[in-house]
């Protein structure tokens, strides 16, 4: 058997070209051939007319179908890509084609009460998959024959082996002891903002271990805030399949998305380009939906629909500058990115550093931000970090995935003990003290009180502790750190938390004042961002060089 490979480096040139993103042609072209012949007799009854799939299916989900069950070795009853991961706009028959997808495995299936099933986050997205499942069925006398359908539990039973398939949604059903062969998870986007999603999709996928001849398929349009837990893992691991970063030759990646390039230039909003990331546009996705669901997006200005529109419709991956009240510098944020930056780096090559902290209470993150000015080319260098009680563990457990996803990266801290973040933040400040590089510590003076004691104690003069003026004071300073990361004189480190925190940031006009605050942003945090601030506020009074002292501090 020849070598295979499911990496596709030129897939930017293949899906602007419109070519298959299936990078090999199927293993077993026998056992593709059998699964795609009944694959297409599969009745399609939410379409006009009852076409079948083989009637209907544009040629890149026939390619799909046939790398999946073409995979197969029936001679040894092992499956050889045995993860697919399919990222596609919604309305391109996503679930229905899921719903294809796992009835064909089920007909194919010789595992004696062998057991499938559907996982989606929600009883409206299980819905989703089910009902095209069971309409198939009853659409097709043969199969109403062989397959019994009961609606009430949502479960499909093979007569003749005794094999299920179910369709469990997981905030109602338990996932726990399943043994599923083939297990489809649909909408993963939505499972990375569940907390502990990896251990609920590990658990239903456990039972692939005994089963070689399984194999799972990961479906799901862009998240509608920047990717999170499982989904943001899950999502990446894909890319570097695809780009040949990781040789994994049993996991298949299918990403619908725009290349770089069109995305930085913002070229997604070409009504040209929307084919792209939509391979059935004409068909079952209408140009003229996407169309008005922009302009009206684009006249609702301050709720975050053209985003969601954006990555719903055309999988634009939301990052820090699509939201029309966004702070103006997240047009640039991700643009003054630098790997090299940290602390460490900061520590090196600046000739002054100020630092900025926000305090807020347990169910906020305390936030520290060191600017630098670099000692040759006078560009300012930021670097920063945080820490969240257990409290925000518990209070807001929307964003829970992605503070682990901080945490995993080293840009935040959870907290186990009281005090420790004080004390880890002061350390942090008394060794840029020490170094010889400390301007001043700027922070709103509220809340902020043990810090300021800590630090202290922690031989930071007392005259470097400063408070910074908050609220539409804080006008000139949010200027100046957009207009200075427009100018590419303000670098920071490649921080995920960072762009999160500036993707969060709102903008109000009080008066001829920009402000930015908690307030405004609701329960997305932006703590770290309000620290950074702090920081611009000290170094925008350009203070002088210091004398540091050559050596190098370990935090």
């Amino acid at each position: 058997m020849s070598e295979w490979t499911t990496a596709l480096p030129d897939w930017e040139r293949r899906i602007v070209a419109g070519e298959s993103l299936i990078p090999c042609d199927p293993i077993f072209p026998d056992q593709a051939e059998e699964g795609l012949s009944i694959f297409r007799q599969l009745v399609a009854v939410d379409v006009a007319g009852k076409p079948t799939f083989g009637e209907i299916s544009r040629k890149w989900i026939l390619d799909l179908v046939a790398a999946i069950f073409g995979a197969y070795d029936a001679d040894t009853g092992k499956r050889l890509i045995r993860e697919v991961f399919l990222l596609i706009s919604k309305k391109n028959g996503k679930s229905t084609d899921l719903a294809g997808i796992i009835l064909t495995a089920l007909l194919l299936n010789w595992r004696e009460s062998g057991e499938m099933g559907i996982l989606a986050p929600t009883i409206e997205v299980a819905n989703n998959a089910w009902k095209p499942a069971r309409d198939a069925i009853r659409a097709d006398e043969e199969l109403s024959d062989l397959l019994q359908v009961q609606d009430h539990i949502r479960t499909i039973t093979h007569r003749g082996t005794n094999a299920t398939l179910q369709v469990v949604a997981a905030d109602s059903d338990t996932v726990a002891g399943k043994k599923w062969i083939v297990t489809l998870v649909d909408e993963l986007w939505l499972f990375g903002k569940k907390p502990n999603a990896d251990k609920m999709l590990l658990e239903a996928t456990g039972g692939m271990a005994s089963r070689p001849e399984g194999f799972v398929m990961y479906c799901t349009t862009q998240s509608d805030d920047p990717p999170a837990g499982v989904f943001k893992s899950k999502l990446q691991y894909a890319r570097d399949v695809r780009d040949g970063i990781i040789r994994d030759p049993e996991f298949l990646p299918v990403l619908y998305e725009f290349p770089k390039d069109i995305v930085k230039s913002k070229g997604y909003l070409d009504e040209s380009n929307w084919y792209i990331t939509n391979p059935n546009l004409g068909a079952s996705v209408d140009p003229a939906f996407i169309r008005r669901k922009i302009r009206e997006a684009e006249h609702e200005p301050g709720t975050g629909s053209l985003q969601s529109v954006l990555a719903k419709h055309l999988d634009v991956e939301i990052g820090t500058a699509l939201r029309s009240d966004r702070w103006k510098g997240a047009d640039y944020w991700d643009l003054t990115t630098r790997r090299e930056i940290t602390l460490k780096y900061l520590l090196e090559v600046s000739e002054v550093i100020d630092v900025g902290i926000d305090g807020g209470g347990l169910d906020d993150l305390l936030a520290l931000a060191l600017l630098g000015r670099h000692a040759e080319t006078k560009e300012w260098l930021a670097w920063c970090r945080a820490w969240a009680h257990p409290t925000v563990m518990e209070l807001r457990k929307d964003i829970v995935p992605r503070l682990h996803d901080f945490e995993k990266q080293g840009d935040l801290v959870i907290v186990r003990q009281m005090g420790d973040d004080i004390d880890e933040l002061s350390q942090i400040v008394a060794g840029v003290e020490e170094a010889g590089l400390l301007d001043r510590v700027g922070a709103d003076p509220a809340g902020v009180g043990a810090i300021l004691d800590s630090l202290e104690a922690k031989q930071v003069p007392a005259e470097k502790l400063v408070s910074v003026s908050q609220g539409w004071k804080m006008s000139g300073t949010i200027k100046t750190a957009e207009r200075r990361l427009a100018e590419g004189t303000f670098w920071h480190a490649d921080q995920s938390m960072m762009q999160w925190c500036v993707g969060n940031a709102k903008t109000i006009q009080v008066g001829n004042a920009t402000n930015i605050t908690k307030q405004v942003s609701g329960s997305a945090k932006i703590d770290p961002l309000m620290a950074l601030f702090d920081a611009v506020t000290l170094m925008a009074l350009n203070p002088p060089a210091m004398h540091k002292k050559y050596q190098l501090m370990v935090f």
